[in-house]
């Protein structure tokens, strides 16, 4: 708060204050006071008033300094009026027993939506292993079809399966440090068992992938590292083009390591590129192919900003996407 700002706030007060101080001016002089002592007793009477007008503003600005200060130390701010010290002013404390009776409020929904969404993610979570049973029982009875018929209910599964996956993963997302293991890990094992993942899909769709350069560690979540690449490839093989190829290859970057997947499908629009990352956004491609949810790069994103990696996605629109994923040092890590 600035001076200014204070005596803004102030205007109507100042300005009743300077209407008495003439009022009380002209009647001492219609009684016969001399001006000079008008003169004296304005001169006087002025330190008081710009002093206690400094001492207002002082004390304002120092208790609204000590407030934002217990603010910004408050991890869950919604709990600042249980935080707010006691004030002198009957109104102030009157004012903050209304602002903290708000907040009891705040704090008790807040709780109530966190037990509910809590509540939501178990029940997602089971019903997800619970859904697995009859995916699994229909893979089997489809092992006794014909070939045909076979490879098109397994394709139909895999989809399923990865659609369950998916839910699986976004509600464990809300809260991915309690299902994370940050380890070293052999980068061509959790790109094998990505791509093992989603060999169905891969071969029904033709897609030929490449690896180079995968022979090293990284430290990551290995779980969580192949469900990200999945969706890498599960884009890669819906949005091919003739002849498909993946390529997957990693190259060291100073104490890092840089991960790129590489495809030579139908390419993202230039304007469509910064949006492919927010939810739901599915974009020309996803509309008109079918089936896209939009989830699967917000949950690369929201993902790789947990497990501290980086990644950057680059496209040519009927060329191809390159998406990569910098893999941090293992003294960088935070969660470490």
């Amino acid at each position: 708060m600035t001076l200014r700002e204070f005596l803004s706030d102030r205007l109507d007060r100042l300005l009743i204050q300077g209407i008495c101080a003439a009022a009380a001016a002209l009647f001492l002089w219609a009684t016969g006071t001399q001006p000079g002592v008008l003169v004296i007793l304005f001169l006087a009477l002025l330190p008081v008033f710009v002093g206690a007008q400094l001492t207002g503003f002082f004390r304002q600005r120092t208790r609204l300094q000590e407030l934002e200060s217990i603010l910004e130390g408050l991890d869950q701010k919604y709990l600042f009026a249980e935080c707010l010290p006691p004030s002198n002013a009957l109104y102030e404390r009157q004012l903050w027993e209304l602002t903290r009776r708000a907040g009891q409020a705040m704090a008790s929904a807040v709780s109530d939506a966190r037990s509910a969404q809590g509540e939501y993610r178990e029940y997602v979570e089971r019903w997800v292993h619970e859904v697995k049973t009859p995916i699994t029982a229909a893979r089997l009875i489809c092992r006794e079809l014909d070939g045909e018929t076979r490879r098109k209910l397994a394709g139909e599964l895999a989809r399923i399966e990865e659609h369950v996956e998916r839910a699986l993963f976004y509600a464990r997302a809300e809260s991915p440090e309690r299902d994370c293991v940050l380890r070293r890990t052999n980068l061509g094992e959790i790109v094998s068992r990505a791509v093992d993942a989603h060999r169905s899909l891969l071969i029904q769709s033709g897609v030929r992938v490449e690896t180079d350069g995968l022979d090293c560690e990284v430290c990551t979540d290995e779980k969580w590292a192949v469900f990200l690449l999945g969706q890498l490839l599960q884009n890669a093989a819906r949005y091919r083009g003739e002849e498909p190829v993946i390529q997957i290859s990693a190259r060291p970057l100073g104490r890092q390591i840089q991960l790129t997947v590489t495809d030579n499908g139908m390419g993202i629009p230039a304007h469509e590129l910064p949006r492919v990352f927010d939810r739901g956004f599915t974009g020309r491609n996803g509309r008109s192919r079918g089936g896209s949810t939009g989830m699967g790069l917000y949950l690369c994103k929201k993902l790789s900003g947990f497990l501290e990696l980086g990644l950057t996605i680059t496209s040519q629109e009927g060329e191809g996407t390159a998406v990569t994923l910098t893999f941090p040092a293992k003294e960088n890590l935070t969660k470490l």
